[in-house]
């Protein structure tokens, strides 16, 4: 061969052209010049092949459109000892524009990397492409599994892990079927990933279906395995089969770990068996495996959840001494618990605690404590917990501006409350249904029903599942506001919209008529609320029991409280007075008195208004005793 001349030019500098440089010169001249012939037919895999070798990307990225499946697959076979390299070539060539067998090719090359993320990622882009089913994919990935010489299973085992990945497990399970039809057995670690994703899932049947499966074909179970399958149990709320299932896995010769026994303190835990947690922190303890702080912070959750919150701050104490680092997790638990109890200094003692000791406040210690301090009208030490927060770099989430504009709408700072919902707005943070009932129910409050309306009316048009709170929440204002017309119109929608009526919307209706002095049709909606199978309350009953008193029906109020007691309701502070308001109303104050006997004996206190509606009584017979002698 003759070597190459070296061009001169005024400043000669050596530029030596490479053979295969020429030939794809060559390739794309004639691919520019003549469209006419097919250019891939003119351009061999060689060329390809010792272009990518010496990175000329940019020539082959140019030829991408007019290389045919067949040449991408031969060079893709040449390249296959050289997976990175093949996978650069890939990605110049436009992975998404390849056909379904040329994909599978390039993913059973890209599986010879040490890493199997890149093969996962091209599984799952293949997958989601729906280019093809994963019958065809499998069978594609079989053939390319032979092309290439592959002894292992991996192609098919990340095959369903990338469907596991994606939460399409049918699909995934269909793929571990094939595997079995193949003869081949999956990884442990493939069946734990379908496994783990019923569990996510909540299927739970069909992860018990798999781990027979796994059974029947031998496949030799993890600690991972057993753990997962005892969760499975634990969300069952089979929590003493759980317990059963460590002795069998002991029996198969696998010891459990911490994760085994945490995850049934856990189950108990929220179910409030804290004492059934307790057991089983004791036998792990017995088995030589130390609990860790997930398993202390459990306990500790499920005391506070149960009100046992001394109990739960001597575990922790307890937990501290044993060396145990908490969480910030953990510290959240006990502010959250204390903040419900309404317990305040304790709740930021715990807070400036976790500030010592090097442990950052998170968004959701700010939100429990601002959310404690609405509760109890501290509306400037909420600001000032916010600013503060701000001031540490945390930003306020959805739930910190839905219990912001919660606090101020229930406080009747209707402008502040839709001040935070537009900086809500303008920071890409979407409102809550939560956010827009406490809205509605601002509005409501202050009688401003039709902007309320043309919130409602806004929320629709943005696709915001409405529920029945937001629609009870609309309807009181508009009850309260005198017009029933616009709460049944409310009602009417609901059922349109699947939303079930609960008892607080019929108590809300019923309580609108009785204001009104509509007590009958009040009574006909009582009737109604059964008719649908919504069971009526106390304070259903006692609306309809004030209406009748208030108009002097004391014997339909009567009848009513006589139905009250046939259900199971005793009557309250609150029927008492009514009745004992009516009584007197009707100048009968001997059977108000008998009344206030009954309510003393039954442990019931008076109270102002029950004194008051007595002595209005009393001021009555004494005006029409008057009257009499004057006759």
């Amino acid at each position: 061969m003759k070597p190459y001349k070296i061009l001169k030019h005024q400043n000669p500098k050596p530029f030596i052209l490479i053979p295969h440089q020429r030939s794809l010169f060559s390739a794309l001249s004639s691919s520019t010049s003549d469209q006419s012939q097919s250019p891939s037919s003119e351009i061999s895999p060689d060329v390809l092949v010792e272009s990518a070798r010496s990175s000329q990307w940019h020539f082959i990225k140019h030829l991408s459109p007019n290389l045919d499946s067949s040449l991408i697959s031969t060079v893709l076979l040449n390249l296959h000892k050289t997976p990175e390299l093949a996978l650069q070539f890939t990605s110049h060539v436009e992975f998404h524009r390849l056909d379904i067998k040329t994909r599978c090719l390039a993913i059973a090359v890209a599986s010879r990397l040490p890493s199997p993320k890149t093969t996962l990622n091209l599984l799952k882009r293949t997958v989601s492409s729906d280019i093809a089913g994963v019958a065809v994919i499998f069978d594609e990935l079989a053939l390319a599994r032979e092309r290439l010489g592959i002894s292992t299973t991996i192609l098919f085992d990340l095959l369903i892990k990338a469907c596991c990945e994606m939460k399409r497990v049918d699909e995934g399970l269909e793929c571990f079927y094939m595997m079995k039809d193949k003869g081949f057995i999956p990884k442990i670690e493939t069946c734990n990933a379908l496994l783990s994703t019923f569990l996510k899932l909540n299927r739970t049947e069909s992860a018990w279906v798999l781990y027979a499966e796994m059974f029947k074909m031998r496949i030799k179970s993890s600690v991972y395995t057993f753990n997962i399958m005892i969760n499975v149990l634990c969300k069952e709320g089979k929590l003493k089969k759980a317990k059963d299932f460590i002795g069998f896995m002991e029996n198969l010769g696998v010891n459990p770990n911490v994760v085994t026994y945490n995850t049934i303190i856990h189950a108990y835990c929220s179910r409030g068996r804290v004492e059934g947690a307790r057991f089983v922190l004791n036998a792990m303890r017995s088995k030589g495996i130390q609990p860790d702080s997930y398993s202390y912070s459990s306990l500790i959750s499920g005391m506070c959840k149960d009100k046992r919150l001394e109990e739960a701050s001597e575990m922790f104490e307890k937990m501290k001494e044993m060396g145990l680092v908490p969480s910030a997790v953990t510290y959240n638990i006990l502010i959250d618990g204390y903040c419900n109890e309404g317990d305040l200094g304790k709740a930021f003692r715990y807070r400036d605690e976790m500030v010592e000791q090097g442990i950052s406040p998170t968004v959701s210690t700010y939100n429990m404590l601002v959310h404690a301090l609405f509760m109890e009208c501290k509306m400037d030490e909420a600001d000032d917990l916010v600013k503060e927060m701000e001031e540490k770099g945390l930003s306020p989430d959805q739930i910190t501006y839905s219990i912001l504009i919660n606090g101020y709408s229930r406080c009747g700072n209707v402008k502040k409350a839709f001040s935070f919902h537009d900086e809500m707005l303008t920071k890409g943070i979407q409102p809550t249904r939560i956010t827009y009932t406490s809205l509605i129910y601002a509005l409501s409050k202050r009688n401003r029903m039709t902007e309320a309306d043309n919130l409602f009316e806004k929320i629709m048009k943005k696709g915001v599942a409405v529920d029945v709170i937001m629609f009870n929440a609309l309807i009181d204002g508009h009850c309260a506001n005198g017009n029933m017309e616009r709460a049944f119109s409310l009602l009417k929608e609901m059922d349109k919209l699947n939303v079930p009526p609960d008892d607080v919307t019929y108590n809300t209706l019923m309580q609108g008529h009785c204001r009104e002095g509509r007590v009958e049709e009040a009574r006909e909606l009582l009737d109604e609320m059964k008719r649908r199978g919504i069971k009526p309350d106390h304070v259903s009953y006692n609306t309809l029991i004030s209406g009748y008193s208030r108009r002097g029906d004391m014997k339909d109020a009567l009848r009513v409280r006589d139905e009250m007691l046939s259900t199971g309701f005793n009557p309250t502070l609150l029927t008492y007075n009514a009745l004992i308001q009516g009584f007197c109303h009707n100048q009968e104050g001997d059977i108000a008195e008998e009344l206030l006997k009954e309510m003393i004996s039954k442990g019931i206190t008076p109270d102002d208004s029950t004194y008051l509606s007595l002595i209005d009584g009393m001021g009555n017979i004494d005006q029409s005793v008057e009257s009499c002698n004057s006759c």
